[in-house]
């Protein structure tokens, strides 16, 4: 069958977590994005427009599949915590997962299909896809958790036009139940922010977003714990992370100068950003906010950042406001 030979290409490339799903409209998720947008819980970096996040026929027509596949990211490398998340110390994980799905896609056209491969920008509801398709489950800490790999997993999807005969594999209404979690809560007490908690679920403080943010209140600044870019402190402690593969992606390999420490990244000039942090997961956001960022951990550390007063007004003004607060 069709399936069954893709999902053995996948696994000839390194790729050994993979499901499908019937490509159709979400429905069962308008409620819950009306009530996001309701709740001025949605964030900038969402789409939208809710009919383009249920329907994904905007993006193929005549769609009939999804498949989801998940890139683990973890490596044999030690990882040094100096505020960056652990998913940040490799290449771009964008370039990376695009080009085995640009594979996985000849690979399908070959078969006689149609396909096209997304990967995080995109209106997709990523995580309840992979879920449906037996990918992995999403746990208390909202990220998908899979059997092998724990969390750290990226996401990438291939919608084709070959129906393969899939079905949904699970229900809505078990995500809530959180039964492959038990009684574990380790996740709502290590969150910084009480972004998740057993009431209710924000992304709008979650410690990793508030990195990502060009600008950032005083508050905020305060709830940065020396986090430079993202936050995994859900991620260390949850049971499914213990035993986590590591993963055969070589491109995932962690890169030795993601492991420095943050003085480095403080005093980075255009030339180290553009030959090695470009190359990363977080370069996207451009150098002055992972500035910003190195900067304000090194006075949560207790350092004297004058210093690093210059031509930047936009990183002038944050040491300004850190001075002040002190005075």
């Amino acid at each position: 069958m069709m399936k069954e030979k893709i999902i053995s290409f996948c696994n000839s490339i390194g790729l050994d977590t993979v499901g499908v799903i019937p490509c159709r409209t979400f429905e069962e998720l308008r409620g819950f994005y009306q009530e996001r947008q309701e709740k001025k819980l949605q964030n900038e970096f969402e789409e939208n427009d809710i009919e383009k996040r249920i329907n994904p026929a905007h993006y193929m027509e005549d769609g009939k599949s999804i498949i989801s596949i998940a890139f683990p990211y973890v490596d044999d490398e030690e990882e040094q915590e100096n505020g960056f998340s652990i998913y940040t110390k490799r290449y771009d994980y964008h370039r990376v997962v695009h080009g085995y799905l640009d594979q996985v896609c000849e690979y399908i056209q070959s078969l006689g299909g149609n396909a096209e491969g997304f990967v995080d920008s995109n209106t997709l509801p990523e995580r309840y896809i992979a879920y449906l398709a037996g990918v992995g489950f999403i746990g208390r800490n909202n990220m998908i958790i899979t059997e092998k790999y724990g969390s750290y997993v990226f996401l990438g999807e291939i919608i084709t036009d070959l129906d393969l005969g899939a079905e949904d594999s699970r229900m809505i209404g078990e995500i809530s139940l959180h039964k492959e979690c038990g009684d574990c809560s380790r996740c709502y007490g290590e969150c910084p922010t009480k972004s998740i908690n057993a009431n209710r679920k924000n992304p709008n403080i979650c410690l990793s977003y508030l990195t990502q943010k060009k600008e950032i209140s005083d508050q905020e600044i305060g709830l940065l714990k020396g986090n430079v870019f993202g936050c995994d402190f859900c991620q260390l402690k949850c049971p499914y992370n213990e035993m986590a593969g590591k993963s055969p992606i070589p491109e995932f390999q962690t890169l030795s100068y993601m492991n420095e420490d943050a003085k480095v990244y403080a005093e980075m000039d255009n030339k180290y950003f553009k030959e090695k942090m470009s190359k990363t997961s977080c370069g996207w956001r451009g150098k002055n906010v992972l500035r910003r960022n190195a900067i304000l951990k090194l006075h949560k550390q207790g350092e004297d950042v004058t210093s690093y007063l210059g031509d930047s007004e936009y990183i002038n003004e944050y040491i300004r406001r850190l001075t002040n607060k002190e005075k």
